[in-house]
């Protein structure tokens, strides 16, 4: 029986993947034609809280953006920083072209967290198309350029982008990009199949009417996580053809992977948090599929050793899923300019069974830490 449960979960598995696979391939990348002019406004709206170390560098990235600066504005967003942010900000306004407004969320409300900044940046924004990125992040000089081409050019409301970790130094910085490349795939190849079930908050663009039209956060203000993920599935329920994902490398975003193996946990942990609080069944399928997987994995070991499977059921289980992951990641990472990570996938797999266990049974809890806030979720 336990062999039988196994070899489904995985052919389910292989089901979910492959199929993103295929979508990921389809994804178009676009080629912005030589005489296109944006004549778009955008706001990039920046939430912060504690990046006195990152917000200046990411501030100078905007300084070079390829985009009229007539047409751009930056809001940052501070929620309640105690190290400094908001005055490194008022500082770099004086020496800036850039349209810059920093605002401190205090000044607007007693509410705190990032939907809170995310929501008081949108009710001061003049742009038409809302760009989001975090205050860790390095943006490249195309980068508002490709989401006000892909706005005008497939009319699409909800823009999500890639993300990608770069000064990955150690084991570990190395297989959090693997890993993390595997969520970008998998979200990008979703959009495509038009059943959307990730995203990332760090590279993500949509317009002010969409966000009022579908109610914004409501409905989930109490979900700390998922400013990002909600929203997309709820503008799925209404505009289903007219969110993109943006597969362009000039359009990818970076940020740094955790230092630690416990602020790395401690940040699935935030994610998986919002995982009980989906309504797609789509997406609650998938989730599914990759838990039941990694579980009968996880107990394969102890099933062989009672003899419930045999010792090559559990290695081809094994190989199975390996073959499968590599398949996926393969074209990602070649599309992210690191498929010399591959190779981090043996390691990765020694580990990644058993953290996706502990974070999913932790973040299904709802309660976790993070940035000095004890945090929990409620419905």
């Amino acid at each position: 029986m336990f062999t039988v449960l196994l070899l489904l979960s995985l052919l389910a598995y292989g089901w979910v993947i492959l199929r993103c696979l295929s979508a990921w391939k389809r994804l178009p990348i676009p080629a912005i034609p030589a005489g296109f002019i944006p004549t778009i406004n955008i706001t990039v709206i920046i939430p912060v809280r504690n990046e006195a170390g990152h917000i200046l560098t990411l501030l100078q990235d905007l300084e070079r953006q390829n985009y009229p600066a007539e047409l751009f504005e930056v809001l940052v967003v501070d929620d309640h920083s105690d190290d400094g942010t908001d005055q490194l900000i008022l500082d770099f306004i004086p020496d800036t072209k850039l349209h810059l407004q920093l605002i401190r969320l205090a000044d607007h409300t007693t509410a705190t967290g990032k939907k809170t900044a995310i929501k008081q940046g949108i009710v001061l924004a003049g742009g038409e198309l809302l760009v989001f990125t975090d205050g860790d992040c390095r943006v490249q000089p195309d980068w508002l350029l490709y989401f006000a081409y892909t706005y005008q050019s497939q009319q699409a409301v909800f823009i999500s982008g890639p993300v990608c970790f770069h000064h990955t130094h150690t084991l570990l910085e190395r297989m959090q990009l693997v890993e993390f490349a595997s969520l970008i795939g998998v979200g990008g190849a979703s959009i495509g199949l038009q059943q959307p079930n990730m995203c990332n908050g760090a590279n993500l663009a949509y317009t002010r009417a969409v966000f009022e039209e579908v109610g914004g956060f409501a409905g989930n203000e109490g979900i700390a996580s998922g400013d990002d993920e909600f929203l997309l599935h709820k503008v799925n329920k209404v505009y289903p053809e007219r969110i993109a994902f943006l597969k362009h490398p000039g359009a990818m975003v970076y940020t740094e992977a955790r230092k630690t193996v416990s602020s790395f946990i401690a940040q699935r942990v935030r994610w998986a948090s919002k995982w009980r609080s989906y309504q797609s069944l789509s997406v609650k399928l998938v989730a599914l599929s990759v838990f039941a997987v990694n579980l009968l994995l996880f107990l394969a070991l102890p099933a062989m050793l009672l003899h419930w499977v045999s010792p090559g059921v559990f290695l081809a289980a094994y190989a199975a899923k390996f073959l499968i992951d590599f398949l996926f990641l393969n074209p990602v990472l070649t599309f992210m300019r690191r498929r010399n990570y591959l190779i981090y996938m043996l390691p990765l797999q020694l580990v990644y069974i058993p953290y996706v266990l502990y974070t999913a049974i932790i973040g299904f809890s709802g309660r976790y830490t993070w940035k000095g806030r004890t945090i929990r979720t409620h419905d």
